[in-house]
């Protein structure tokens, strides 16, 4: 390709990749998650014994495959370890299923380190689509994110019976926001590059 021709093209054509041709699943996902932020604004405390009940559900199961996983491997030098550790998952679960307040005032500390870096990898992905229309919404969407992380953070650990499903359906709704932008963005960019190469 000469310089000419690749100057002529605008800055942002590109930066999408494969995305430009599939950006539609992207829209989807964007949107899916819209609407499962919204349902779960209305039912916060409800989301967050829901979500500790489930992980502790998890927890069991896991556990329980694990132990079975150690008997079939008999012979094996390390099986008791394996036991040992199905079991603590098992009994980690059960603890979280028995009292999912205890655990969710425990997992909003974890909530909002989560919430930290993914408002920090949200910035990083906002600079590097600086060039294209619509960079501004992963830059919101993590600034938002920093935010909700400190917020949970200066609040507990009262915020540990709300704060989890607040948390879970706020950021499920700026995270369709972000996704919906970047899909339409490289949808845009790859009507360009189309137009250009007709």
């Amino acid at each position: 390709m000469s310089n000419d021709t690749h100057t002529a093209l605008p800055s942002h054509i590109g930066l999408f990749g494969e995305l430009e041709k599939n950006w539609g699943w992207l829209m989807a996902f964007g949107i899916a998650s819209i609407i499962l932020g919204s349902i779960g604004l209305g039912m916060s405390f409800a989301l967050t014994l829901a979500s500790m009940v489930l992980f502790g559900a998890l927890l069991v199961a896991g556990g329980l495959f694990q132990i079975l996983d150690a008997f079939k491997c008999r012979g094996w030098k390390g099986s008791a370890w394996h036991i040992l550790i199905g079991l603590l998952y098992v009994v980690g679960g059960v603890i979280v299923m028995i009292d999912p307040v205890l655990a969710s005032e425990t997992f909003t500390l974890v909530l909002a380190a989560v919430l930290i870096a993914v408002g920090l990898l949200r910035l990083i992905i906002a600079f590097q689509l600086r060039p294209s229309k619509g960079w501004y919404w992963p830059l919101i969407s993590g600034l938002v994110s920093l935010a909700l992380g400190g917020v949970i953070l200066a609040q507990w650990p009262a915020s540990g019976l709300f704060v989890i499903g607040l948390i879970i359906a706020i950021e499920l709704i700026f995270n369709g926001w972000a996704y919906l932008f970047v899909a339409l963005a490289a949808r845009a960019a790859g009507k360009a590059r189309a137009e250009k190469a007709g």
